[in-house]
This record gives structure tokens, sequence and C-alpha cells, in this order.
């Protein structure tokens, strides 16, 4: 199998990389800085920059999670142009490849997220559902137009809408682990906005579950079936509260340091939604079709994680 793969430098990427290297793929890593990208390549593990693509480059399949990360300072309107871009750019690279290519993949795996479905409080969402209209989906919807275009050139997508990817190398848990562990932690204003997870080893799974789908699977409509949106989350989403609680009992800690909401929307802006805001997603698709959960619950992935 060979997988060609945009963000293979990031938190997901690598994880990613490391599952497909040891089940024996043949891995690229695509970027706009190769030179940079190579500092951090597992061994085995070849670079190539956008401008290097050819017509003759054979790729079973395209993985695209390549995005600057979404919370990492305040959304000023060149932050939000960066975001845009830094999606939008290797999405048309790849667009590009395929316009010229000889040989097409099979499947491109497009990066989006849980945000594409905006603030829609306690209700229950699933891929059917519609949205709400802020950044955050504004973002993730004009990442999957640009990737949906694939399909011009005769490749199914499937587009990985992502919620909050929990482990301790990387991601939310990595910045919580510090003043949780000092008993520092606490809900996020009222604790009620609701966070759709999923563990890191079950995101790597459901990504290689969808990839062998297309790859290894029968022509025609199982392959239909798992194109389009899917969601990536775990089937049990928690509040902010329970999360706390059940993060605070994992580092046997307490959590008596709630923050105020107006204190995040002051020090944050625009960007405090994303902690303030939250949406109930349910992973309908994988669950319909026979996808089976390692960490179905918070407090099972936590216990996992611990071990880590």
């Amino acid at each position: 199998m060979r997988v060609a793969l945009t963000g293979g430098s990031g938190f997901l990427g690598q994880a990613l990389s490391a599952r497909l290297l040891a089940a024996g793929a043949r891995v690229c890593w695509l970027s706009h800085a190769p030179e940079a990208a190579c500092g951090k390549v597992p061994a085995g593990i070849a670079v190539r920059g956008y401008d290097q693509l050819r017509p003759d480059d054979e790729w079973d399949a395209l993985i695209n999670l390549a995005g600057a990360p979404i919370a990492d300072r305040r959304w000023s309107a060149a932050r939000k142009q960066r975001l845009l871009q830094s999606r939008l750019v290797p999405t048309q690279a790849l667009l590009d490849w395929l316009a010229t290519t000889h040989r097409k993949p099979r499947v491109l795996l497009s990066g989006s997220a849980t945000g594409w479905y905006g603030n829609q409080g306690d209700v229950l969402l699933d891929e059917r559902s519609g949205f709400h209209d802020e950044f955050a989906h504004r973002l993730c919807a004009q990442w999957e137009e640009a990737a949906l275009c694939a399909q011009q050139h005769g490749v199914p997508v499937a587009l990985l809408r992502t919620g909050v990817v929990l482990h301790p190398s990387g991601g939310m848990l990595a910045r919580l682990a510090l003043p949780f562990r000092m008993g520092l932690g606490g809900r996020l204003g009222d604790g009620r906005q609701y966070l759709s997870w999923i563990a890191l080893q079950d995101w790597v799974a459901a990504v290689l579950w969808l990839l062998h789908a297309h790859l290894d699977g029968a022509e025609g409509d199982a392959a239909q079936a798992l194109t389009g949106p899917v969601n990536l989350t775990a089937p049990v989403p928690v509040t902010n509260a329970q999360f706390t609680r059940a993060y605070a009992a994992a580092c046997a800690r307490p959590a008596l340091l709630p923050v105020p909401a107006a204190l995040l929307r002051l020090g944050l802006g625009e960007l405090a939604t994303l902690l303030l805001d939250g949406q109930r997603v349910l992973p309908t698709r994988l669950g319909e079709a026979g996808f089976a959960f390692r960490f179905a619950t918070l407090e099972a992935a936590l216990a996992a994680e611990a071990t880590a």
C-alpha cells in the first residue's frame, strides 16, 4: 500500500504514519517545506515538496491533514486567513496533481472537524445534521468543498470530521496535563458545553479502517457508503463539566478552579468560542458501517492514556 500524506509531521499525522509503517505501507509526506519536515520524519518515510509532484507518481491513497493549529492563538483577521490558506493551498496542490496524474489514487481521506456543525448546544448531531454559521463552520466548509473537487477526477472522498483527539503526547491533554496535575484544573464557563472527543488510538484505527474499506473492499456500494462526511468521535460525548471531573479523577487531583466565561472571552476573543461552545456529535456512519471503538467512554480512554 502506497500512501501520500499531507500534515504528516503534526500530532495526528505522526501517529497515523507510525501505524501505516508498522502495517508495511510505503508512506510519503508531502510538504510546502520538505527541508524543514525532514527534521521530523521517522525512518522509512519519504518527503516531497508539492512542487515536486509528477504525473507518473503513483499512490493508492491520499490523506490530507495539513492545516495550521486552530487553537494556538487569537483569531485576528490575518490569523483566520492563515488558518484557511494552510488548508486550501495543500488541498489545491493535490487537486492540481490529480488533474495530471496517469493513475489516480483510489481514495482521498481529507481532514475536517466537528466545528463544521458550529455551536448547537445539547442537540444531538450526526452527518445528516445542519450547521450553525460561524467561523469554525466556514473554515471547515471551505476545506471540505475544496477536497470534494477530487471527485471531478474520479477519486472518492471521505471527509474526516474529527472531534477533540485525546492523548498525552499532544493536543488538548498535553496542554491540560500540568495544571490538572497541580490541582489547578476546573470547568470552563458553566461547563454545560458538549465536548465531542475521540481517543487517539480510535482515531488512527478509524482512519485505517476507512482506508482499507476503499483499498481492500469490493467496488461499488460498500465503498460509496464511506464517502462524504464521516464523524470521527467517540459514541458518548460529554459536557465540559463531566470531562473536568473525569480528567481530575484520572490525575488523582481536585478540580476546584473554574474559569469564568467572561475571562476567557477577554483573554482569547473569538477563539474562546472553541472552549465555551460545543457540539454533541455522534459517529453514526462509522457505527452503521460496523466500526468498533476500543474506547467508547471517556473514563476508559483516560485510564488507557494514563498508562500510555
